[in-house]
């Protein structure tokens, strides 16, 4: 039984007689402190003042230690790392870094950049359109489960650059692919040359087991361990995931799209929402053979599928196409 009284507030130790809180002694009633307050009369603590955030820019480039805080410029966040990392992107790549508070206040909404799945600019039916004979491992459904991996990618700039930029992935990946027909490479002879054994990781899957999947062909053990380490998936121990998981397999050509400059001087991400245009995405992923005339036919031929495919979402292709 409870009661106030004398703007204190009472609890009884056992049934009363009718005695008035104040007055009924204290082997009948129990003080609990003053009416809003705690009990026993104590006052509650105050509730602490959040520190203000005082965290350094991020900068692409610097090494950032697992458990660093920066505030990264372009939407106003904080982010922590989650693993070393050279200076990635912290919303490129979600396995090195995760929304950080500092306030106290709840973690902020992902910035506005992170795609919906249902926006994707390519619809199902365009992606049908543009690969009418792919392989049924390549589904639409497996591309828009990768992009959460990637947000920046085909949702950065304008509705043009946006389309721009997933045609032109398309395209390359079209090129490398037979038209998303191929899951691996086709040249078996290389296969036991795709493992660097000096590298201090070995070859744990086997000499052989490193050779080109997925849709931009991910090849070597080396590039197996980084673009698993990226996503957060053991893909130095179990390479064949790049052939089996359809959203594994796109994720590791966006992996390379978004964070690789390859033979180039730029990711083939940056090349299309940076303005620099397809050909520096063609220099990126096999500019060593292809551009500055080494390939001219294989160079056309990602430039047709490029154009091909803008055609299909309704933008202009832009300048710079060949390299």
């Amino acid at each position: 039984m409870s009661a106030s009284s004398g703007g204190h507030n009472w609890q009884a130790k056992w049934w009363t007689q009718g005695e008035a809180p104040s007055t009924g002694g204290s082997g009948v009633w129990s003080d609990q402190g003053t009416c809003g307050g705690g009990g026993g009369g104590t006052t509650p603590s105050p509730t602490p003042t959040p520190t203000s955030c005082d965290h350094p820019v991020w900068a692409a480039g610097t090494q950032y230690a697992t458990g660093s805080v920066v505030k990264y410029a372009p939407n106003g966040q904080y982010y922590i790392a989650t693993h070393d990392n050279p200076g990635y992107d912290p919303t490129i790549s979600t396995w090195f870094w995760s929304p950080y508070s500092c306030t106290g206040e709840p973690t902020p909404t992902p910035s506005p950049t992170t795609p919906d799945p249902g926006g994707f600019v390519v619809t199902e039916a365009q992606f049908n359109q543009m690969f009418p004979n792919r392989n049924s491992f390549y589904t639409y459904a497996g591309l828009v489960n990768a992009l959460s991996a990637y947000p920046g990618f085909a949702n950065t700039g304008s509705d043009t650059v946006k389309k721009q930029e997933a045609a032109a992935f398309l395209a390359n990946v079209n090129h490398e692919t037979g038209g998303l027909v191929y899951v691996v490479e086709q040249n078996t002879a290389n296969y036991p040359h795709y493992c660097d054994a000096t590298q201090p990781y070995g070859c744990p899957a086997g000499q052989a087991a490193y050779y080109g999947r997925g849709p931009i062909q991910l090849s070597w053990n080396f590039n197996y361990k980084a673009a698993g380490d990226a996503l957060g998936i053991n893909l130095l121990n179990n390479p064949n995931l790049v052939q089996t998981d359809a959203a594994v397999a796109w994720k590791t050509g966006l992996w390379y799209w978004n964070t690789q400059n390859g033979p180039g001087t730029m990711t083939a991400h940056n090349a299309m929402v940076n303005g620099a245009g397809f050909g520096e995405t063609i220099r990126s992923i096999n500019g060593s053979i292809e551009c500055n005339g080494g390939n001219p036919a294989q160079v056309q031929s990602r430039i047709n599928a490029y154009q091909s495919f803008a055609a299909v979402l309704g933008v202009t292709p832009g300048n710079n196409l060949s390299c």
